[in-house]
């Protein structure tokens, strides 16, 4: 009876109470320990392999570091920023650089789109078909680049050869003359795999029970496509056109390839691209610190890009749940 008395007490209901928290706290604590100690490889990771590098290469971007000689490093100021509207060929690359990605993006997106709509049907041998398009998406960019460069040789190559059965001595110089569309049709070749298989998935995550009740109410195939498709595809083609802009201002790989790949090789001046100047900055001028400065005001420009799509997104991508839950 003593026991139950002082079960009851005030006092025994606030120690109880206490030692309740306590062990509460001890569990929570070690549940963050926990926590921060499995996420903490990728979290000094990420700081020492990403956010240091970025803090070192913005503030290199104010100096006139070489690359080489650290003690004649001298702090310019914002004199490598100012120096790039001054720069003709900065400008010029620049313009290449949006010029292949209003030619290269849309190509791009209406191939991979148009494949995705046709292998999206009940056509026989979809599977194999499906593969074969893929396939060129895992060639590397070096053999991918290499064999076109073959295909497209003025003396040698295949492309010639059959134009040369309708007009004979054609040699007509693809990878200099007609630079920037051998690049779009190498670039758009290698890449419609990829995005066909993303299309894909969107398309078949749209239920058949829209389009076969449009049909019901006497939609016609272009009505079901241009009302029921589109729509429910904007969420898709809105990803897809983010990710193809960043890749197209960041491309560098492609026309260094089809110059030949070797060090300090330019390419043709038609598929002469910004990161190409940035590059050949750094690494054949030793002009660090302007680099860095080109690279960032790229950086700019993109993330300005993208915040546009953003805001436009609003627009034309269609959800069919917003951010707070209400039908749109």
């Amino acid at each position: 009876m003593a026991n139950l008395a002082q079960a009851g007490s005030p006092a025994y209901g606030a120690k109880a109470e206490r030692s309740l928290w306590r062990r509460l706290r001890t569990r929570r604590a070690s549940r963050v320990i926990a926590f921060y100690a499995m996420i903490s490889p990728w979290l000094i990771g990420f700081i020492l392999l990403g956010i240091v590098p970025l803090v070192v290469g913005f503030m290199t971007s104010f100096t006139n570091y070489d690359g080489i000689n650290v003690d004649s490093v001298k702090w310019v100021g914002g004199r490598n920023y100012s120096r790039i509207f001054q720069d003709s060929e900065a400008l010029y690359s620049f313009r290449r650089t949006l010029l292949w990605s209003a030619l290269n993006v849309p190509l791009w997106l209406i191939a991979s789109f148009s494949l995705a709509l046709i292998l999206n049907q009940g056509i026989r041998a979809r599977g194999f078909f499906r593969t074969l398009f893929y396939l060129p998406s895992i060639i590397p960019a070096v053999g991918a680049v290499w064999a076109w460069r073959l295909l497209l040789d003025p003396n040698n190559g295949v492309v010639n050869a059959v134009i040369s059965v309708f007009r004979p001595g054609t040699a007509i110089l693809w990878t200099t003359d007609y630079a920037l569309p051998s690049l779009t049709m190498i670039s758009v070749w290698q890449g419609v795999g990829v995005g066909m298989v993303i299309f894909l998935a969107g398309l078949q995550g749209i239920p058949r029970e829209l389009e076969e009740a449009a049909h019901l109410d006497g939609a016609s195939t272009l009505g079901v496509f241009r009302h029921v498709t589109i729509p429910l595809m904007t969420p898709v083609i809105f990803f897809q056109l983010v990710l193809a802009i960043i890749g197209s201002l960041q491309q560098f790989a492609l026309p260094m390839l089809l110059a030949g790949g070797r060090i300090g090789s330019v390419p043709p001046r038609a598929a002469y691209f910004f990161v190409v100047h940035v590059m050949r900055q750094i690494f054949t001028f030793a002009r660090f610190g302007y680099g860095l400065a080109l690279m960032w005001v790229l950086f700019v420009i993109i993330v300005m890009l993208t915040l546009v799509i953003f805001r436009s997104s609003r627009y034309w991508v269609y959800y069919e749940v917003d951010v707070a839950g209400e039908k749109r």
